[in-house]
């Protein structure tokens, strides 16, 4: 029993549940813009989807990381030895096959979505990840695709009136990934990764995830020059979503060259609670201010309280954790 718990617990910690809502929150904003006559089974592939490549893409990427994560976040299910690879590997594996299988029930067109997102996981775990800004921006790339996927999903739907939000997706998802570099810049560094943080450092990092950030809200405001069946709650949810980043960035760059890890995790965490506005504002230009609210409300809560539960103690090392306990 004892071991059937521990082995439960890191397949739940590979989850990371507080950003699994996130995925399935952008496929459904994507199928609210795309117009056509969704159904709920529709709407559900839309969600799960993406969410099943999210997650495929967890597993995926914890086995790529193995080895960097046995350096810098030894505590972790793979390091730690209670997950073993082959266990992370099929589990990935399960993970996009059921996607695949979601996917030719409703429209061939998403599977081929779902192949460029399961290759772009790989080749940002494998290949772009420790490459600068470069890796920033294809791990963007795998959050727009969930945006097109999600519009793809709708029948009598036009794709490609979500394109616009999926370039806001991912410039946004580069900003905040961005940040995720500078929380990890001395395991980066000890592994030998060239993220932008390791190369230029922590405030040049920061101030480049701003820019990026910045160039999500310009793109986002251009889109509501578009019809839009409900441009007036997008605008009230955008503009939330800026407030938020606004005091993100406005701390992190205040600290100039003396951000620490844990700054850089409380203003990732906050992004992440950020950005599921941001699909709410999206979901809410096309479905509406009521549906978009009823969705966004349990999701952000969910994704703020298995934040404040599990996110620490999975991006820092006990070790780490007391020292700044102390301090």
């Amino acid at each position: 029993m004892a071991n059937w718990r521990r082995t439960a617990e890191a397949h739940v910690q590979t989850w990371r549940p507080y950003t699994l809502t996130y995925p399935g929150v952008v496929g459904l904003a994507g199928a609210s813009v795309a117009g056509g006559d969704p159904g709920p089974l529709h709407l559900a592939a839309a969600v799960l989807i993406p969410v099943l490549v999210w997650l495929g893409g967890h597993y995926l990427g914890d086995w790529f990381d193995r080895e960097l994560d046995a350096i810098d976040k030894p505590q972790r299910p793979i390091p730690s030895g209670r997950l073993s690879p082959r266990a992370a590997l099929l589990s990935a594996v399960v993970s996009e096959v059921g996607a695949a299988a979601l996917a030719l029930a409703v429209d061939w067109r998403v599977l081929v979505l779902l192949v460029l997102g399961v290759v772009g996981i790989a080749a940002y775990s494998r290949l772009y990840k420790g490459r600068g800004i470069s890796g920033n921006l294809v791990r963007g790339a795998l959050t727009s695709l969930a945006v097109l996927a999600g519009a793809t999903c709708v029948p009598g739907g036009d794709p490609w009136t979500a394109l616009p939000f999926a370039v806001v997706f991912l410039l946004h998802d580069a900003a905040s990934n961005l940040v995720g570099a500078v929380r990890d810049v001395e395991g980066d560094e000890a592994g030998g990764y060239r993220s932008v943080p390791v190369q230029r450092g922590v405030a040049y990092g920061a101030r480049l995830a701003q820019t990026l950030y910045g160039l999500a809200l310009l793109v986002a405001v251009a889109s509501a020059l578009a019809p839009l069946p409900d441009r007036t709650s997008y605008l009230v949810l955008l503009l939330a979503a800026t407030a938020i980043g606004a005091w993100v960035f406005g701390g992190l760059l205040t600290q100039g060259d003396d951000i620490t890890r844990e700054s850089a995790l409380r203003a990732h965490e906050v992004l992440v609670a950020e950005r599921l506005v941001l699909a709410g504002a999206v979901t809410a230009a096309g479905a509406g201010a009521p549906f978009a609210v009823a969705v966004l409300l349990p999701v952000l809560a969910f994704s703020v309280i298995t934040q404040n539960a599990m996110r620490t103690r999975h991006e820092i090392p006990p070790a780490e954790l007391r020292k700044a306990t102390a301090s």
